[in-house]
């Protein structure tokens, strides 16, 4: 992760931007699948920002399906920021079939039957 130091008077919060540095780096290359980051506290130092900042960061693109969280191991990244936008419509057609009355198999039935 390159050196750099996150504006505090942007209106995106901190957490969402310092996500949004992460996954630049991914998409550039600079972290590639399979590799682990760095400690949360040594990118906070070269974020300029809290540690918890960094750690909800990270939470976030776990549940974007980027990064995986390993007991003893750290941190790493298991997939890319196309799939975790993938990922995001996936979750806005889930909730939108929900508002609608659908059921996540409902919903599952309708995409198997899409020709390819």
């Amino acid at each position: 992760m390159k050196e750099v130091k996150l504006s505090r008077t942007d209106s995106v919060p901190l957490h969402d931007r310092v996500a949004a540095e992460l996954r630049r780096d991914i998409a550039n290359g600079d972290v590639k699948p399979g590799q682990r980051l760095p400690p949360a506290k040594d990118m906070a130092a070269v974020l300029g920002v809290h540690p918890n900042t960094v750690f909800r960061a990270l939470r976030l693109l776990r549940e974007e399906g980027v990064l995986e969280f390993c007991r003893g191991r750290g941190v790493t990244v298991v997939g890319t920021p196309e799939k975790s936008a993938l990922l995001g419509k996936v979750r806005e057609l889930v909730d939108f079939g929900h508002r609608q009355g659908y059921q996540r198999e409902d919903i599952i039935d309708m995409i198997q039957a899409i020709p390819r």
